[in-house]
């Protein structure tokens, strides 16, 4: 299971994470609006995690700008971003490079959504609706997930916690590919508790 955590933005605590060798992808936020918004690049960035840029309605090539500065892997959509919008930003993209699309899930109706994507993106990341843009912290319906029959693998969102061990040890999706890991984790926003993660994520991977 891939682990990604979200909102990193302090050298240190980057390197630190980094280091531990837990995460698999680290999330960085370039929403100015976010309570961690990455505005200059760290003086650490991860050399063993993959590194994946969150936007929300960017420019492209403001998404292409980002993926130079920051050496991204993957980028993650998370506004209102219209399929005509992926298959451009695909064709301009590095094949290297990954899309995830966030979608918000409050019914099975709105799985219904991935189907305009799923051959444009490589993954999906299903969250809580919330009424601004990025998470809501509020916890997921996992059985919602239930009805997802699409052929793209996905990430979970949603306000994952540490009380969460079990439920996620539980839940079985042939597509389930990782969860994402954020607020729940934080000492302050942008700044995670690597010990708690690193009791987390090692509990989860074993």
């Amino acid at each position: 299971m891939i682990v990604k955590v979200c909102g990193m933005r302090d050298a240190e605590n980057i390197r630190t994470l980094d280091l531990l060798g837990i995460a698999d992808w680290m999330g960085f936020i370039f929403y100015p609006e976010s309570k961690r918004y990455v505005e200059t690049v760290p003086e650490y960035m991860p050399r063993h995690s993959r590194r994946v840029g969150v936007f929300v309605n960017s420019t492209i090539e403001d998404v292409l700008t980002h993926c130079s500065d920051y050496g991204l892997h993957a980028v993650q959509l998370h506004g209102d971003e219209t399929p005509d919008y992926c298959h451009e930003l695909r064709q301009q993209l590095p094949a290297a490079i990954a899309i995830i699309k966030a979608i918000s899930v409050s019914s099975e109706t709105d799985l219904q959504r991935t189907a305009d994507y799923s051959t444009l993106v490589d993954y999906f990341l299903f969250e809580t609706p919330c009424s601004t843009y990025g998470g809501s912290g509020e916890n997921f319906q996992w059985e919602l997930l239930n009805a997802y029959t699409g052929t793209r693998p996905f990430l979970l969102s949603g306000g994952i916690g540490p009380e969460d061990i079990d439920t996620i040890t539980r839940f079985h999706h042939p597509k389930l590919l990782g969860i994402d890991l954020n607020s729940r984790f934080e000492l302050s926003p942008a700044l995670k508790d690597t010990n708690l993660l690193l009791h987390f994520i090692t509990k989860i991977k074993s």
